[in-house]
């Protein structure tokens, strides 16, 4: 099983918690709180991401990492997203420069 694979099923997963109870899916919890609710577990969760880069558990490291990435996938949920828009800009940034991509968005290096 691929980490697509992997990532795609997630996506859909999180795509039909849109209208589960939120008394009983956290995913739904987190979708009906909105951007607010969602930016806020994606901040704490980072700041944890953080700590465990500076602490170096590579374990910790990973768990944090997943925590990110969930949370990340709740949010493009809410806008109606999934991990394929993501996959397909990453696919039009492959080959390219990062100073050159960033340029062509007029982003301050």
């Amino acid at each position: 099983m691929s980490t697509h694979d992997i990532l795609h099923r997630l996506s859909e997963t999180l795509a039909s918690r849109r209208h589960a109870d939120p008394e009983t899916s956290y995913t739904a919890k987190l979708l009906a709180g909105g951007p607010d609710s969602i930016l806020k577990k994606i901040g704490e969760e980072t700041a944890e991401l953080i700590m465990a880069g500076k602490e170096g558990n590579r374990l910790h490291i990973v768990r944090e990492s997943a925590d990110v990435v969930y949370h990340l996938l709740v949010l493009l949920s809410f806008y109606g997203l999934g991990i394929e828009d993501v996959s397909q800009e990453m696919r039009r940034r492959e080959g390219i420069s990062g100073i050159d991509e960033k340029n062509s968005r007029g982003v301050k290096q």
